[in-house]
């Protein structure tokens, strides 16, 4: 079972995308130091979502890096990715870890101190790590909870003690002060899609998470 490596976490987004494609961006994303990545996409069919995880999947294997898919427990057994990432209004988690069993990797997205602590009544082991955000306002979401700001990233690691992500709107000028206030990883989407060159400013983001974490 691969570790999970939360500390360059690419979340994909086929518009952002645009004509090279999720599977291409996701490689070059890799190449430049990707730690994980999680496949969004609210408009796909199922059947795109199964073959563009099946795509994803393969090339994640190559680089020994677990990947995720948003909101969908069944593409996520049927490609036979490492996990699956769960918002508030999905798949109840502990439903979740009931079906899939224990090696999966189950994330969980919340955006305050009272959904943070409400994890913890659930039973042991049911959530792998949490996505605390919006950091702030992103396009890419347009249906996110309002802005949290460092200072209310900070309140909902304090209330957990499960691994953590920050996520809205996150550039490689915000890893260093996110990573005061106690994540585990930077997730991003914008920084890495939109990007003309995915590679280079993966590179950037796994650069600036190295110098705060020591890692790689």
């Amino acid at each position: 079972m691969l570790k999970l490596n939360l500390g360059v976490y690419l979340v994909t987004d086929r518009r952002l995308c645009g004509e090279r494609g999720v599977t291409n961006v996701v490689r070059e994303a890799l190449d430049g130091g990707v730690t994980i990545v999680q496949l969004r996409d609210h408009d796909a069919t199922s059947r795109e979502l199964v073959a563009q995880g099946r795509a994803l999947r393969k090339i994640n294997q190559a680089a020994g890096t677990v990947l995720i898919i948003d909101d969908r427990l069944d593409v996520a057994l049927a490609v036979e990715a490492d996990g699956v990432h769960l918002g508030q209004s999905d798949l109840h988690p502990v439903d979740a870890r009931r079906i899939a069993g224990p090696e999966l990797f189950i994330g969980h997205s919340v955006a305050s101190v009272r959904e943070a602590e409400a994890v913890a009544a659930w039973p042991a082991g049911t959530v792998d790590y949490l996505s605390i955000g919006p950091l702030r306002a992103t396009p890419t979401k347009p249906d996110a909870a309002s802005p949290l700001g460092v200072d209310g990233v900070r309140r909902i690691v304090t209330a957990t003690s499960l691994p953590t992500v920050a996520i809205g709107g996150i550039t490689a000028d915000d890893v260093a002060q996110l990573w005061t206030v106690g994540v585990d990883g930077i997730a991003v989407v914008s920084a890495v899609c939109a990007a003309a060159d995915p590679r280079a400013a993966a590179a950037r983001l796994r650069t600036a998470y190295s110098e705060v974490s020591n890692d790689g």
